[in-house]
C-alpha cells in the first residue's frame, strides 16, 4: 500500500453553492408565474454555463 498525501480544496464548491443561491433568488424573484419560477430554478443550476458562454462571446468579438 502506498501512502499518498492528497489535498482537496472545496472552495470551488462553496463559490458554486453561493452562486446557485444568488442565481435562484434572482431568477425566481423575476418570475411572473409558477412555471417561470421553476424555469428560473433550472437556469440557476446551470448558471456557470451562461457565464462561460457570455465571457467567451465577449472575448472573441
Amino acid at each position: 500500500m502506498s501512502n499518498k498525501n492528497v489535498c482537496n480544496s472545496q472552495s470551488g464548491n462553496a463559490v458554486y453553492g453561493l452562486g446557485l443561491i444568488g442565481a435562484a433568488v434572482f431568477y425566481i424573484s423575476q418570475a411572473t408565474t409558477f412555471w417561470m419560477g421553476v424555469l428560473g430554478f433550472l437556469k440557476a443550476l446551470v448558471w456557470p454555463a451562461f457565464l462561460v458562454y457570455e465571457a467567451l462571446r465577449y472575448i472573441y468579438m
